[in-house]
């Protein structure tokens, strides 16, 4: 951690298990990681405002019951709804990662919806395998995408995933608008780096091969593949055949991460 490093929240809740590595890729990145449960948030003890990003990290939130994700979603909105809305208006860098990823859409955090009374344009359901799925996946962060949590990526990287419901569904017209407006983040790319629909190079069978998507001004993130798993070049399982790795390939969306909530300051 460098001096003045910005605060990042790293959210704390019930069935929530990515929580410290995840921190400690925040540490790694430049930033200091706070860890904070839910519960201080809502009761006021701990205030948002005094952060300079948050990260809903991966896990089995609630148990995931209900459906992935979707208890802490109506937790995060009932207790803390206006704050995040703030927050995310102000430019603040919010990070959800694979289990966060659906809270992020099931609480209308990535801004898909025309209205507020609208449902999301796009929904994650369960595996198109009908089982979990747990392997590295291999990423692409397509041309025309604004997030600023993949700045200067362009080259295809590795993340490992880890989730039973992390299949992407969209009608056509939500995947037109999602690439139109530079959301679509990151893609499931094959081993000749094309997007595929193809099982297991798409781990889950999602719509357009999508694995990332960001809201339109590009602060909010949310991924199903696991940055927080890869933020060593040591957590990668060729690393004992390949230490021409002086990174994870996750550490920079941590770095992107922090560099730019320091950047508010």
């Amino acid at each position: 951690m460098t001096v003045n490093a910005p605060r990042i929240l790293v959210l704390r809740a019930a069935g929530i298990n990515c929580d410290h590595e995840t921190a400690a890729a925040v540490t790694l990145a430049g930033g200091h990681a706070e860890l904070v449960h839910i519960n201080r948030l809502a009761e006021g003890t701990v205030d948002l405002k005094h952060y300079a990003g948050l990260i809903i990290p991966g896990g089995f939130s609630y148990g995931d019951h209900l459906g992935a994700g979707k208890l802490l979603a109506v937790d995060l909105i009932y207790r803390l709804g206006s704050a995040l809305e703030r927050f995310i208006a102000d430019g603040h860098p919010v990070l959800g990662i694979c289990n966060g990823f659906q809270v992020l859409v099931k609480a209308g955090l990535l801004g898909l919806e025309d209205s507020p009374q609208q449902e999301p344009a796009i929904t994650l359901t369960t595996n198109q395998s009908g089982h979990y799925e747990c392997r590295w996946v291999r990423l692409v962060a397509p041309l025309g995408q604004q997030c600023i949590f993949l700045r200067d990526i362009s080259a295809p990287f590795e993340l490992p995933v880890g989730h039973g419901e992390g299949r992407l569904v969209a009608g056509v017209a939500s995947l037109v608008r999602l690439e139109q407006q530079g959301q679509i983040a990151l893609r499931y790319v094959d081993r000749a780096d094309q997007p595929t629909l193809h099982y297991p190079a798409n781990p889950n069978g999602a719509a357009g091969a999508i694995a990332g998507v960001s809201n339109r001004r590009g602060n909010v993130l949310g991924l199903m593949p696991h940055p927080d798993r890869a933020f060593l070049p040591q957590l990668h399982p060729d690393w004992v055949r390949n230490k021409q790795r002086r990174q994870g390939d996750g550490l920079p969306i941590f770095r992107n991460m922090v560099q730019y909530a320091a950047s508010l300051s």
